[in-house]
């Protein structure tokens, strides 16, 4: 059974879009695994900088409340996951609130503490 010159170019295009369309599946399914690695490093990354115990310091976390909210701002910057980003920014404000208090001899820390380890616990339930 020989095909005709017509019915070999139809079966060629519909070959050519079952390929492009499977293609695409394969292309989203790759951009989702990097958006979920991407996310997760970024997850890992974030819980390493802020590192927070209810026994630190409030000189210790006031001498690093800068640096680490440039950090954290950078981080958020590279994840494209809204809530993680949004809970990056909540917690880089909260350092800067804290850099800012040091003049005001960190006045209310375990206040500050408390509300840092919920946005902690908000971060960790956005990236797991």
């Amino acid at each position: 059974m020989r095909m005709t010159g017509g019915a070999a170019v139809s079966a060629a295009v519909v070959l050519s879009g079952l390929l492009l369309a499977g293609c695409e599946e394969v292309t989203s399914a790759v951009d989702q695994v990097d958006a979920a690695s991407d996310k997760a490093a970024v997850c890992t990354e974030a819980l390493q900088i802020i590192d927070l115990n209810p026994n630190v310091s409030p000189e210790e976390v006031a001498a690093e409340a800068e640096q680490k909210a440039k950090e954290l701002r950078d981080l958020g910057n590279q994840v494209a996951d809204q809530t993680v980003q949004d809970t990056l920014f909540d917690i880089a404000d909260g350092y800067l609130e804290l850099e800012e208090r040091k003049l005001d001899h960190l006045n209310d820390f375990s206040g500050w503490l408390q509300e840092n380890l919920n946005d902690l616990d908000r971060l960790r339930k956005a990236c797991f």
